[in-house]
């Protein structure tokens, strides 16, 4: 609720002060944004509930669409689906060698994903050179996806609705995202309980990346001129975009939905601070004090549940 008011705030003030900020193109320019956003979060926010972090996803999204530009520059007759399957897959891949690396490997997920963060994006590096891919090699087919729309909504826009109303579903509704939320909250007793950990922690991250990659599908689509350094510290802003959203950082709490709508509140600010003609400087001071507010929220909410339930305990 209060990322909604908050929201509705901030659209307003701007709104006043620039009427053109609720113009159809900008609307639908801060929705694109919002959509690569949302998907990059989603995943992320699986994994952060289960007491994980994925610092990898911006390279991932990079080296997806580097990967599928490439593959749609050389081979112009394939169509928008084989793009969106090969981002998953690629995308899946990196995320169950995260997933495996945490797990078997016993070491911690901030660790791992900052290894694999840079490792993916010198593979890219490595792979492209100083290279890029542009809008004009690229088939029209592929270009058109990220702006065509169907029933009035762009693709983009809805596939990032599929994608956050499935993970909520999942998460809320089914047996695998009661054990995901269950490991976060307590992993000793998660697994006391038979939970399956290393199943879940693979899903969880084969998730994450799967869905990386399929943001980076929609960036090449939408913007079309990609290079090795596409998505380049992307992995913060989906950070961000999960903690505003009130997926707490030491797992077990938090929903999908949150993470979306952080990811909207984000781009929102960004457009609002740009057409504002605020400093940059001031753009990301503000994003910055964003994030530690909401982590404040957090513990302060985490200490006032734990007290609660010490005082009940005490009754009984």
């Amino acid at each position: 609720m209060g990322i909604v008011l908050a929201l509705l705030l901030l659209v307003a003030y701007t709104a006043i002060n620039q009427p053109r900020f609720l113009g159809t193109q900008s609307i639908t320019d801060i929705l694109l944004n919002t959509a690569i956003l949302a998907v990059l979060a989603a995943g992320t926010a699986v994994v952060v509930i289960t007491r994980h972090i994925d610092l990898s996803v911006g390279s991932v999204l990079g080296l997806s669409a580097f990967t599928v530009a490439t593959v749609m520059q050389g081979n112009p007759g394939l169509p928008m689906v084989a793009a969106l399957g090969l981002g998953l897959l690629i995308g899946a891949v990196a995320g169950v060698v995260n997933g495996v690396l945490v797990h078997f490997g016993n070491v911690p997920a901030l660790v791992v994903t900052l290894g694999t963060m840079y490792a993916y994006r010198g593979l890219t590096y490595s792979w492209a050179g100083g290279r890029q891919v542009t809008a004009d090699e690229v088939p029209r087919h592929f270009l058109a996806f990220a702006n065509s729309a169907f029933l009035g909504v762009p693709w983009p826009v809805l596939i990032a609705l599929v994608v956050i109303a499935g993970a909520g579903l999942m998460m809320r509704n089914y047996r695998i995202g009661r054990e995901l939320y269950a490991m976060g909250s307590s992993p000793q007793a998660a697994g006391l309980a038979g939970i399956r950990i290393a199943r879940n922690t693979l899903i969880a991250f084969m998730i994450s990346g799967a869905l990386a990659g399929l943001g980076g599908v929609l960036h090449a689509s939408r913007f079309g001129t990609v290079d090795a350094a596409t998505g380049n510290g992307f992995e913060l802003q989906v950070v961000a975009a999960v903690v505003v959203g009130g997926v707490a950082v030491f797992g077990g709490s938090g929903t999908i939905w949150g993470a979306g709508l952080g990811a909207l509140l984000l781009t929102v600010i960004g457009s609002a601070l740009a057409v504002l003609d605020i400093n940059q400087f001031w753009q990301q001071a503000i994003v910055g004090a964003l994030i530690v507010l909401a982590i404040g929220a957090d513990r302060l909410v985490a200490v006032r549940i734990a007290r609660t339930l010490r005082k009940r305990d005490s009754h009984v």
